[in-house]
């Protein structure tokens, strides 16, 4: 009741009192609707509508309060993966990067190893020349003694066949003979 009296008493101050002729009058349009307005406001008051009103808000107030723990705990769990993630990338560049260090090893290692396999080639195939070489060299020369030894007999035969008479031919023959007679027994 005391809530009425100090909505009257502020509504009394109001410039609707300047108004001419009776304030409280049901001819008086500005007393109407302080009237309307009071029985409103006292409807509003009887079903409680304040009360809901800020239940209302109270369980929205609860509902977005819930919902920003929810996303607060969201938050929380995206981080940790966000953390788990970087921790996992790190991880994978720190592997990613001993794979290339290692296939850098191996290229290296691959790399000298196929020039010492090259120098060992080059030493079997320069090897295997001077062999060439040299058994040509050797039958180049077996080549050219044969030759100078045809050579020799051809012209021995021709200054014997010329030198001798057929009375040296069968002394010397006679010769062969006995000589190779005494060498048998």
């Amino acid at each position: 009741m005391q809530k009425l009296i100090l909505i009257v008493a502020a509504l009394a101050a109001s410039p609707a009192l300047a108004a001419d002729g009776p304030f409280v009058s049901l001819r008086n349009s500005n007393f109407i609707v302080l009237l309307a307005f009071v029985v409103f406001v006292l409807i509003l008051l009887y079903l409680k509508v304040p009360a809901k009103l800020g239940a209302m808000l109270d369980n929205r107030a609860a509902l977005i309060k819930a919902e920003l723990e929810e996303a607060r705990l969201l938050r929380e769990e995206a981080k940790t993966i966000l953390a788990s993630y970087e921790r996992k990338q790190k991880e994978m560049m720190e592997q990613s990067e001993r794979i290339v260090a290692a296939a850098k090893e191996e290229a290296l290692a691959a790399a000298q190893q196929a020039k010492a396999d090259l120098k060992t080639s080059i030493a079997r195939r320069l090897a295997a020349a001077e062999e060439r070489i040299a058994s040509a060299e050797a039958a180049a020369v077996r080549e050219v003694r044969e030759r100078a030894v045809d050579v020799a007999i051809a012209a021995a035969g021709d200054v014997l066949t010329k030198q001798m008479s057929a009375e040296t031919t069968a002394a010397s023959i006679d010769e062969a003979i006995a000589q190779v007679e005494a060498k048998l027994h």
